[in-house]
């Protein structure tokens, strides 16, 4: 199913420092969360749950990620 999504505010990290080889978020009404490709506007995004980007941003943060 595609969903309208021309009014959605998408925003990158600040710490992205202007580059275009991000991805970019935005927080949708019905408690859901985009990701997309920020050098591909038009092409797909991804939709988490709000709880389900909350607990990806708390491991990120927490250096769960990091490289060995």
């Amino acid at each position: 199913m595609s969903v309208d999504r021309s009014e959605t505010r998408w925003f990158k990290s600040s710490y992205s420092g202007g580059s275009r080889e991000c991805v970019e978020v935005a927080f949708i009404e019905g408690d859901v969360v985009g990701v997309r490709d920020s050098k591909d506007r038009g092409g797909p995004a991804l939709s988490f749950s709000s709880a389900a980007w909350a607990a990806f941003t708390v491991s990120a943060r927490s250096g769960l990620f990091g490289r060995p």
